[in-house]
Formats: C-alpha cells, sequence, structure tokens
C-alpha cells in the first residue's frame, strides 16, 4: 500500500474516525484505524464493536490531494497516529509492506510504526441488500438534537439508555425517555419505510458530531439484523441496536390539561436558569412555578445561599388560573433549550401530573417533564 495525502485534510479523517476508537480493550486490533487504499479512494475504518465509522476519500477530491501508488490495507494504532500526523509539517507519504509494517515521511521526516494485518479487522455490517430509505440531513439532525438529550443515563432498563427511531409508512418518529421525562418528535417523510429501532444516544451523539462536518444535504439509513446504518457520500456510522421492548410512551402523555399557558421562550430559559442556582441542594434540582394572577412566579430556595423569585407575565392563559408545581429545573432547561422558537406553551394537569411543553407552530413535538417533590 502507497499513497500521499494533504496533512490536515488527513488528520481530520483521522479525528472523525478515531472518535469510536477505545485505547482500552482486550482485543488490541480494536485500538487501530484501519486504512485501505482502493484503486481511485481511501478508505478510513474506526470501531468499537457497538459502533463503526467508515470515512471515504475520493482520489478527485482537490482539496485531500490523494495520490495512490499502490493499493492495499494495514491496520496501525489510532492514538500514535493520531498524535504523529498533528505533529507533522507537510503532506503524508505512507507506505505500508507485506509485514504491516508503515512508513509515514513528511518533508524531511521518516517515520515508521508497526501495524496489524486488516484481514484481523472486523468486518463492517452487511446491508446492501436491505431496504433503506434516504432523508434530508437537516431533518435528521433536527430529529435527533430534539430527543437524544432525554434518554437514560442509567444502565439498569438499557432500552432507555437510547432513542426510539420508529417507522411507519410515511411516518418517522423519535421518542426518548428516562422515565421522568419525555422528548417525543414526528416528521412525515417521502417514501413508505417500515422498522423500528432502539438506538444508543451515545452513537446518535457521535453521527451529530460527523454530520455538522459534511455538506451532504441527504443521509441514507439502512437496517441490518442488529445493526442502524447512516451513510452518506463520504462517511458512514454503524450503530448497534439495543435490543428489547421500547415502552409505550404515548400513554405517559396527559389527554386533557386544566391551565395552559404561552410565555416568551427565551425569558422563560433565562429566567429556570437563574432559579436553577438556588436549587442544587435539592436531589431534583427543584425549581417552582406558581400561577396567580394572570403571571408565573418562578422561584427557588437554598437553606445555605439564600433564595430567588421572579413573575414573567402570560402572553396567554386558558382554563384554571390559579396551580402551583415543583419541577426539575435542568430538565425544563433542556427541554427549552430544544425548542427553536419564540414562545412556548406549558400545559398543566394538576401540580402532581407531568407537564406538557410544547412550542406553538408544532403538535408533533412534545415534551414532557414530571413533577418531583417538594420536601
Amino acid at each position: 500500500m502507497e499513497f500521499i495525502i494533504k496533512n490536515e485534510y488527513f488528520h481530520k479523517a483521522i479525528a472523525e474516525v478515531s472518535s469510536v476508537v477505545s485505547a482500552k480493550t482486550p482485543f488490541p486490533i480494536l485500538t487501530g484505524i484501519k486504512l485501505t487504499a482502493g484503486e481511485n479512494h481511501l478508505t478510513l475504518t474506526g470501531s468499537n464493536t457497538d459502533i463503526v465509522i467508515e470515512k471515504v476519500i475520493p482520489a478527485t477530491d482537490e482539496e485531500a490531494g490523494l495520490k495512490i501508488a499502490e493499493t492495499g490495507s494495514v491496520v496501525v494504532t489510532s492514538r500514535y497516529l493520531t498524535e504523529l500526523i498533528k505533529k507533522l509539517p507537510g503532506d503524508i507519504h505512507i507506505k505500508a509492506d507485506e509485514k504491516y509494517s508503515m512508513t509515514i515521511m513528511s518533508d524531511e521526516i521518516l517515520t515508521s510504526l508497526n501495524g496489524f494485518p486488516a484481514e484481523e479487522y472486523p468486518a463492517l455490517p452487511e446491508f446492501e441488500d436491505s431496504q433503506g430509505i434516504e432523508l434530508s440531513s437537516a431533518k435528521l439532525i433536527e430529529m435527533i438534537k430534539q430527543t437524544v438529550f432525554a434518554v437514560s443515563k442509567n444502565d439498569t432498563r438499557p432500552a432507555l439508555t437510547g432513542v426510539h427511531m420508529n417507522f411507519y409508512g410515511k411516518s418517522f418518529s423519535c421518542a426518548a425517555t428516562d422515565s421522568h421525562r419525555l422528548a417525543f418528535l414526528e416528521t412525515g417523510i417521502r417514501y413508505s419505510f417500515n422498522g423500528s429501532f432502539i438506538v444508543p444516544g451515545s452513537s446518535l451523539k457521535e453521527l451529530l458530531k460527523l454530520l455538522a462536518h459534511q455538506d451532504e444535504s441527504k443521509v441514507q439509513i439502512f437496517s441490518s439484523e442488529s445493526y442502524l446504518v447512516f451513510k452518506t457520500k463520504s462517511i458512514m456510522l454503524c450503530s448497534r441496536l439495543i435490543e428489547g421492548k421500547y415502552p409505550d410512551v404515548t400513554g405517559l402523555i396527559p389527554k386533557e390539561a386544566k391551565t395552559v399557558i404561552k410565555l416568551d421562550a427565551k425569558k422563560l430559559l433565562k429566567g429556570i436558569d437563574r432559579a436553577c442556582l438556588f436549587a442544587h441542594e435539592w436531589k431534583n434540582n427543584n425549581v417552582f412555578l406558581e400561577i396567580k394572577e394572570g403571571a408565573l412566579k418562578i422561584s427557588s430556595v437554598s437553606s445555605a445561599i439564600g433564595k430567588i423569585e421572579e413573575t414573567q407575565p402570560l402572553i396567554e392563559l386558558t382554563g384554571e388560573r390559579e396551580l402551583s408545581i415543583s419541577l426539575d429545573g435542568n430538565f425544563l432547561m433542556d427541554a427549552l433549550k430544544a425548542i427553536q422558537e419564540d414562545h412556548v406553551l406549558l400545559s398543566f394537569s394538576g401540580s402532581m401530573r407531568p407537564v406538557i411543553i410544547k412550542p406553538v407552530s408544532s403538535e408533533s413535538y412534545i415534551q414532557l417533564v414530571s413533577p418531583v417533590r417538594s420536601y
């Protein structure tokens, strides 16, 4: 194997695939990145078995400056390759021999790294023959960002550590819950596709990082036996799925509201943020909301620090005009940050029932936050 590539481009490509490579693994080959030089492209692969990222660099990409002299493949330790390329000054000239020894040249600097045989590297999931679907990259990013924050951080219920991606006909929904809060978003898609997948939140966060650096407007999604595959023209992420049944989250959503209020979303977020400064001694970061006399009072108290109170005007109020509830301030902030609109609706069914948070313009995006004890 032999090729030449521009330093900065190569370094960025390595960084993208190495983000999932583990430095601590009982399988030494998984500490490495697989480099495969084909006739007209270079492929970089990183994996921890749960997530696989593959980056394809075409020889036609002028920004990469890729020139392939000899095809072949080798696996080299990610940590040393990453650090070395970052410290080299000029274009990178790489050769690998039949003994898996890789030589790296840059200007007058010559380095060699011991590698592993590429055939021992885990194979990618097979999905070529499976049914797939194409989505707008912007839409997929939006769906993930507005739900993934609500996944559980506790492994006792593995299904809740993932986002439930459900395709049914021409409908696509994402749901995430940790049993105390819920984020649910549904959208229409152009083509019919059926499938239900629990994708680890960690995989989707990696996907967001990758898509943020891509120019492609479309993402293809394929399913295999135990993986879901997200693919653009230049990069692919394969995520192992979480086994099990996801709970029916629709049963968590109250059917009727006693009180509905409309507020300035940014102003409310800032008010909750201020109240959280005094909420840390509470187990659930308690922030108190009280609707009274046509306004919303936000407060929190700390026996060690003091207390904070502020009143915000309501744009609209329907239903019962008085209500008080205690909520986790951090959960409220997460929900409000995910809503990219000027105004927000809060629906209350009682002081011990979950609060529904929705953007004014969308019935298909629902956030739910359960109340917490105030004693």
